[in-house]
């Protein structure tokens, strides 16, 4: 199977090379493929091949060549120049990615500490003295996932790190472990008020009504909603379904949380203190959630005057999740030294072993940002603006649910929800006024769409934090969700289109929830059968 992978890759390759001119000396140098449906390409080989092939490195890195081999008219020294210069450098070089891998590294250090200190264990005992159930097990698993709704970066790392112990002791797989994690990071971030995803889509909207317009849409957003609601009914229910029926059925049964996929979470084992606490734990939680929040609001200039509301709106992520995440790190290591659990010896240790942890989610980050950077500089934004103008006119009715499957694709292609919101909500506004209800549901069906094709998407840096968050192979990790995604969309777009007719929340939403709680009853009265 391997060995078809790799001729699978090289005959692709040389194909494109082979049907595609060369750019001649003296050419004008713009991309033959810039805004045609070509510049979708790039996303979509990296995915099949992440698929087909479960190994995601190569597959992002082949995505990236054939965006630069498309952008640069398949010449040679282009195609070097544009991968590595424009991409990878560039992507690196970029301070919000900057911030956001300070913020892993800091946070994979903070993880070691508390797993050396014995604060992950202690969890875990009490854990085990409190919580008798998987199922209990994983609505704790989600109530912790509810209620940090901060950021979905913060949200992925955080929630991992607290219940893993707690997931482990009841037999769930990681890979159910990370679905939750998923879950409960982006659709719960879009819906919440106070939020960096709140901020960013704030900025889009101009006049100062961006929060007051994402208040109003966060009713009519389906997919987040609705994956939730399908989330709580399956772990009351006790139902599973696709690959992650196995998965789980490998833990119950025979304790296997892996399914022999180890990798991740080998790097994360060490030898912890006996005498550790509880505190241990919840404390660098706690300051680390207090140190991000003024973290975020100090960067949207709330200490120069501006109200919290707007300096959150105004509030930069990067910034705030490494400024906040460094402040912990240093109270952590004196409250762990004071202590007496570690020694600074045991925390130095600690530093490099957390960078090391954090290895595999910064390479496919990085990747992932410089696939992005591939579609953007082939026009794939704007291609999809051009498709969304000409279709608005003659569907009105039906616009929510176009622009829902529109952004799932955009996003599933690029791997961003904020990309998405960008390019989408723009052109939402400029067809409906504020004050149009159907505007709003579009809008929404805008956000529920980028969070969908986000959550599908193996390249899309929150699925992948998830994967990191619960140490679960990345892959795996897509493969066993996307049944799940999928079944929430697909009852999305049908609310959507009940929306388009009938723009009003107190009479979608419960159409909605109904519509989902009424598939995942009939899908499971059929698998019993």
């Amino acid at each position: 199977m391997k060995h078809k992978c790799r001729f699978m890759i090289l005959a692709i390759m040389f194909t494109l090379m082979l049907t595609t001119p060369v750019l001649a000396e003296g050419m004008e140098e713009t991309s033959n493929f810039y805004q045609t449906i070509w510049s979708l390409l790039p996303p979509i080989i990296a995915i099949a091949l992440a698929l087909i092939t479960k190994e995601v490195y190569t597959s992002l890195f082949v995505g990236i060549i054939a965006g630069s081999l498309l952008y640069s008219n398949f010449t040679f020294e282009g195609t070097l120049s544009h991968a590595f210069n424009d991409g990878i450098v560039a992507s690196l070089s970029d301070p919000y990615n900057v911030g956001i891998l300070v913020f892993l590294v800091i946070l994979g250090i903070l993880v070691m500490l508390m797993n050396k200190a014995g604060g992950s264990a202690a969890f875990g005992r009490w854990a085990s003295e409190h919580i008798k159930t998987r199922t209990g097990a994983q609505l704790a698993t989600i109530a912790l996932g509810v209620l940090i709704f901060i950021d979905d970066y913060f949200n992925c790392l955080t929630v991992g790190s607290v219940m893993r112990p707690v997931t482990d002791k009841s037999k769930i797989s990681r890979a159910k472990l990370a679905y939750l994690i998923d879950a409960t990071a982006a659709p719960v971030c879009i819906i919440a008020p106070v939020s960096s995803w709140a901020a960013a889509v704030s900025s889009y909207v101009e006049d100062g009504n961006g929060l007051y317009l994402f208040i109003r849409a966060i009713p009519f957003n389906f997919y987040a909603i609705l994956t939730v609601v399908m989330m709580i009914f399956m772990e009351i229910v006790g139902m599973e379904f696709g690959p992650m029926a196995k998965h789980e059925k490998n833990a119950k049964e025979n304790g296997d949380i892996f399914s022999g996929m180890q990798t991740l979470a080998d790097q994360a084992n060490t030898d912890s203190n006996p005498n550790g606490k509880v505190l241990d734990l919840v404390l660098p939680i706690a300051v680390l959630i207090i140190s991000c929040v003024i973290g975020m609001i100090y960067s949207g200039g709330f200490f120069e005057g501006e109200s919290f509301i707007d300096a959150f709106s105004n509030s930069d992520a990067s910034i705030g999740l490494m400024l906040g995440s460094a402040v912990t790190l240093v109270i952590t290591s004196i409250y762990y030294l004071l202590r007496g659990v570690l020694s600074f010896k045991q925390i130095t240790y600690c530093i490099p072993e957390g960078f090391r942890s954090m290895v595999p989610a910064i390479l496919i980050l990085t990747f992932a940002w410089s696939l992005k950077a591939m579609t953007d500089s082939l026009g794939a934004k704007q291609y999809v603006e051009a498709l969304v103008k000409n279709s608005a006119g003659g569907f009105k009715t039906f616009l929510p649910a176009i622009i829902f499957l529109i952004a799932c694709g955009l996003s599933f292609s690029t791997g961003t929800s904020w990309g998405t919101f960008g390019i989408l909500i723009p052109i939402t506004l400029g067809v409906f006024p504020l004050t149009d209800p159907l505007g709003v549901v579009c809008v929404s069906a805008c956000m529920a769409g980028a969070v969908c094709g986000d959550h599908c998407s193996p390249i899309s840096d929150t699925t992948i934090m998830a994967s990191a968050g619960a140490q679960c192979d990345h892959v795996t990790h897509v493969s066993t969700q996307l049944p799940y995604a999928l079944t929430a969309a697909g009852v999305s777009f049908v609310a959507y289109i009940i929306a388009g007719f009938i723009p009003n929340a107190f009479i979608a939403l419960p159409i909605a929830i109904a519509l989902m709680i009424g598939t995942l009853f009939i899908m499971q009265k059929t698998m019993q059968a």
